[in-house]
């Protein structure tokens, strides 16, 4: 009886054995996948952490060491000028309009701190007696100069004679370079303003054809702006 028993079960006991087998099967090629998968994020750490660490260091193979700043130039002359500083002179009248911006104009604030001589500059010479230098090709503002150029003869005005025959009056405002040598500079004249546009022609013919004293700083003379209003008015008897 019992041999029958074993015998009559032949099928399943196959099959237990193949799914025996077949598990561990699985089960081993599970470990070594999941063992290599560690393995290789372990080594990608490495690199990564290898990467940060990572410095440069740029090594000088000719030995030379780094340049010394220059010196500043020092004024070399018999008479040079003062060290010292130089004044700001207050305006007496206060602008109404946004004065334009010279992008020309050079400004060193060691001139203005107030130490040394008055009248000197920073790169001066303790004790020098000689004039201050100016840059020929600055234009400086009227009211920074010391002497603000002024006109001295201008050819007569030309009165338009529609406008003149109808009464009609005004005026025209230029702003113009007065060069060191007393001339308008034509390619720096710019309008203003004009009441009306018949009037502007012989305002401008008349600037650049008036000559001036030049504008002075120091006792030199400089390239001055200055703001010229012509005025067109009727002489009523």
């Amino acid at each position: 009886m019992f041999d029958n028993l074993v015998e009559s079960n032949p099928k399943n006991r196959k099959m237990g054995g193949m799914f025996g087998s077949g598990m561990w099967s699985v089960v081993v090629h599970g470990i070594v996948i999941y063992g290599a998968i560690m393995a290789t994020a372990k080594v990608r750490e490495v690199v990564e952490a290898q990467r940060m660490d990572t410095t440069l260091i740029f090594i000088n193979q000719n030995n030379e060491p780094e340049p010394e700043p220059e010196p500043e130039p020092q004024l070399a002359s018999l008479t040079p000028p003062p060290k010292g500083f130089q004044t700001v002179i207050a305006i007496t009248e206060i602008p109404t309009e946004i004065p334009p911006v010279n992008l020309n104009e050079r400004f060193d604030p060691r001139d203005y701190t107030g130490v040394g001589q008055e009248g000197g500059i920073a790169s001066g010479i303790v004790g020098g007696t000689g004039d201050v230098p100016t840059d020929l090709q600055a234009v400086f503002v009227e009211a920074l100069v010391d002497e603000p150029p002024i006109r001295l003869s201008s050819p007569p005005l030309n009165y338009p004679p529609l406008l003149r025959d109808a009464g009609i009056e005004g005026s025209v405002v230029y702003e113009v370079v007065i060069g060191i040598d007393g001339h308008p500079e034509p390619e720096s004249l710019r309008l203003i303003s004009s009441s009306n546009k018949a009037f502007e022609r012989p305002a401008r013919d008349l600037i650049l054809g008036s000559v001036f004293r030049p504008g002075r700083m120091r006792g030199q003379p400089v390239r001055v702006l200055v703001r010229q209003p012509i005025g067109f008015q009727i002489l009523r008897r």
